[in-house]
C-alpha cells in the first residue's frame, strides 16, 4: 500500500481462474532504474558514488549502509541477477563476489572492512559507511540489528 501511495505501483484486477485478485505493476519505471544503477554503482565503480534522487536524498540518514542492506537483501532473495543484466559474464561474476565481501564485512558488529579480499570495487565504501556510523553514535543498537539481519542472510542457503 505504501508504494502505491507514493505512486510507484498502481493497483489494478486480474482475473486469476474464478477470483478477482489485486496485483501491482510497476507505475514509475524511474524508481526501479534508479535502483538498478545504484546496485550496479555499488558492486562495479572503484570509487562509490551515491547521488541525490527523489527515493535517495542526500540528506537522507544512513544511505550508503542502506543500499548496502539493500543489495545484500536482494542477493539473499536470489533476485540480484535481475538488476545485473546489462553487465557482460565476468563482471556479473566480479559483482556477486563483491556482495559474499559485503556480507562478510558488514554482517557482523562492529562493522570492520577485510583486510585483503576486496578487487578494487568499491574501495571507498568502508570509509563512507565508518562516516555514516561515526555520525550517529546513538543509533550504534539499530546498526547492532543491521549487522544481525545481514549475518542471517549469509546463513539462508542453510537454514532453508
Amino acid at each position: 500500500k505504501g508504494l502505491v501511495d507514493k505512486g510507484i505501483l498502481r493497483t489494478e484486477k486480474k482475473n486469476f481462474l474464478l477470483f478477482d485478485m489485486a496485483t501491482h505493476p510497476v507505475a514509475d519505471g524511474g524508481a526501479k532504474e534508479e535502483i538498478r544503477r545504484r546496485v550496479r554503482n555499488v558492486l562495479t565503480n572503484r570509487t562509490v558514488v551515491l547521488p541525490g534522487s527523489q527515493f535517495l536524498p542526500e540528506e537522507l540518514e544512513f544511505r550508503v549502509l542502506r543500499t548496502i542492506t539493500m543489495v545484500c537483501a536482494a542477493y539473499a532473495a536470489n533476485v540480484l541477477e535481475n538488476a545485473l543484466t546489462t553487465l557482460g559474464h565476468e563482471a556479473r561474476e566480479r559483482a556477486f563476489a563483491q556482495v559474499d565481501e559485503l556480507l562478510a564485512e558488514y554482517s557482523q558488529w562492529p562493522f570492520a572492512k577485510r583486510q585483503g579480499g576486496s578487487q578494487g570495487i568499491g574501495a571507498n565504501l568502508g570509509q563512507l559507511v565508518t562516516d555514516e556510523v561515526n555520525g550517529s553514535k546513538d543509533k550504534e543498537l539499530q546498526l547492532e540489528v543491521v549487522a544481525a539481519c545481514l549475518s542471517v542472510f549469509t546463513r539462508l542457503d542453510s537454514l532453508l
